[in-house]
Order: structure tokens, then C-alpha cells, then sequence
């Protein structure tokens, strides 16, 4: 698999970036001193390629950072970086956008979600899971199904069971609770636990009803990532027709957190988003 961005390969990003701004030097103008392809700061310092430490200690040198405290912290990040992760024995059915995106949510503090369709990866049970996954992969071999299904509750289990869970809080389109995925029984337990769900502390879930007719997620489902070590960190991913695409702009971020507070205001109070999805679940019954 292709290298994945960590949110310790992004911090570790940053921290260069900021150094060399001081500077007072471009990317390419510090890849030509060092003697490499002129983009190759650039990629490193967006998270999008991995660095050596001989590379780092170059980099180091040339950017003149002396203080032996913060060299080692850049140098522990990058040791880090190169750590086996939960996901790499499923490397080989895992697309590298898929992959990435895992490795940042994995280690985010809070996601917000909007989905426009279906109930969100991870407030979805196994049966639900495997019926979304055979209706986006036809024809996939049953242990290539099999192996997505777990990683789906690896997810789960990597960021909402963890000692400081992830604070997620989706809106959820009422189209995703009445899209019969895997037929009524599949549903029917999907929904119960999407309920039983509702109710930690560290999940928020908000039903935006057909009723509301026009509103702001109608271009697609999105995911705003937050990081509590430095919000420079945050970031957004859409949904295309093909991938998912990352957003990393401060302009990107500010306009997707206003969307999305817009979609919660037009959504239906957690107490009445309860109701709903329980009037959903007895029409199923």
C-alpha cells in the first residue's frame, strides 16, 4: 500500500512548513538547495510523502534548528509515523484514498458528518455494513466482503471505543433511514442500534426530514475532521462519484462548518430526531 498521510506525518508537515516560512524561503527554492525534486518539500510538508531521517536531519540543518528538544520531537514523529497501524493487515483490499482517510479519522478528536443516504460508517451494524459493501462492489469475492465488513468494525472499534472516544455528531438524511439496505430485518436492527447509539454521551444524532425540504447538503455528503492538537490539522472530505476528495484550506473548512451548522439548525432536535427514528422502526415492524 502507498504511503498513508498520518496525523503525525501532517503534524510533522506543518512544523517543517512553519520553519522554513521563517526563513523566508519558497518550497521549491529549499528542494534545489537540498538537492531535490523541486517538489518534494512541498510534499512533504503537506503529509503527502514520507521523509528519511537522514532526509529530516538535512532538512534540519539547512533550516538551522539547533534546539535539541524540539530536533528530537520532529525526529520521534517521523519513528512514529513509520508504526504498523490496525488497518495494515487489510492493506491489500483497501484503496489508498480509503486507507488515508481512515488514518486521520482514527486519530481525530470529533467528526461532524452529514449523510445525504446512507447511516454513517460508523453507527452501522455488520449486516448493514455488508449490504452497503455488496451493493457498491458487485461481484467481489466473498473474502474481499468479508475483510471490508471487519475493517468497517475496526473503525469502530479503533475510534469510538478508544480511552477518549471520538465526539462524532451526524445528521443523517431521512432518505438513509428509509433506504431499505438488506431488507427489513437488516434495517430494523440498523435502526434499534443507530437509537441505542443516540444515546452516549460522545454521539449526537439529528434526522433532517423530508419536510425541510431545500437545504445546504443538498451537493453531497461530507466529513469535517477535528484535531485537538492544532487546528491547522482539520480537514474536509466530499463525496464524488468516483472518491472521496480531501480538503484542506482554511476557505474549504470555514465553508463546510457553515453548512453544516446550517444543516443541524434545519434538522430535528436530538429528542424529536429519537422519535422519529422510532416511528421509522415501528413502521418496520
Amino acid at each position: 500500500m502507498p504511503a498513508i498521510p498520518t496525523i503525525r506525518r501532517r503534524m510533522l508537515g506543518v512544523e517543517l512548513r512553519a520553519l522554513r516560512e521563517g526563513l523566508g524561503h519558497t518550497a521549491d527554492e529549499m528542494a534545489q538547495r537540498l538537492g531535490w525534486h523541486q517538489t518534494k518539500v512541498s510534499r512533504i510538508e503537506n503529509g503527502r510523502s514520507g521523509v528519511r531521517l537522514n532526509e529530516l536531519e538535512a532538512m534540519l540543518d539547512l533550516y538551522g534548528l539547533t534546539d535539541i528538544e524540539v530536533r528530537e520531537g520532529l525526529v520521534n514523529l517521523v519513528k512514529e509515523g513509520k508504526g504498523r497501524m490496525w488497518w495494515t493487515p487489510y492493506a491489500d483490499v483497501l484503496a489508498e484514498r480509503y486507507a488515508s482517510y481512515i488514518a486521520l479519522e482514527t486519530e481525530a478528536s470529533s467528526k461532524r458528518t452529514y449523510e445525504m443516504t446512507l447511516i454513517p460508517g460508523l453507527l452501522q451494524t455488520p449486516g448493514y455494513t455488508r449490504a452497503v459493501i455488496s451493493a457498491l462492489t458487485p461481484g467481489a469475492r466473498p473474502e474481499v466482503v468479508d475483510a471490508l465488513v471487519n475493517v468497517r468494525l475496526a473503525r469502530q472499534s479503533a475510534t469510538l471505543r478508544r480511552a477518549v472516544p471520538l465526539n462524532l455528531w451526524a445528521v443523517v438524511d431521512e432518505a438513509g433511514l428509509r433506504r431499505s439496505i438488506g431488507g427489513a430485518q437488516v434495517m430494523l436492527k440498523q435502526l434499534q442500534h443507530l437509537l441505542e447509539a443516540s444515546e452516549e454521551p460522545n454521539i449526537t444524532v439529528q434526522v433532517l426530514p423530508f419536510a425541510s425540504g431545500g437545504h445546504a447538503g443538498l451537493m453531497g455528503s461530507f466529513t469535517i475532521l477535528q484535531f485537538a492538537i492544532r487546528n491547522d490539522l482539520d480537514v474536509v472530505y466530499t463525496e464524488s462519484d468516483v472518491s472521496n476528495i480531501r480538503l484542506e484550506r482554511q476557505s474549504d473548512l470555514a465553508t463546510y462548518s457553515q453548512v453544516f451548522d446550517k444543516l443541524h439548525a434545519a434538522a430535528l432536535s436530538v429528542a424529536s430526531s429519537r422519535k422519529f427514528i422510532l416511528h421509522v422502526v415501528k413502521d418496520l415492524q
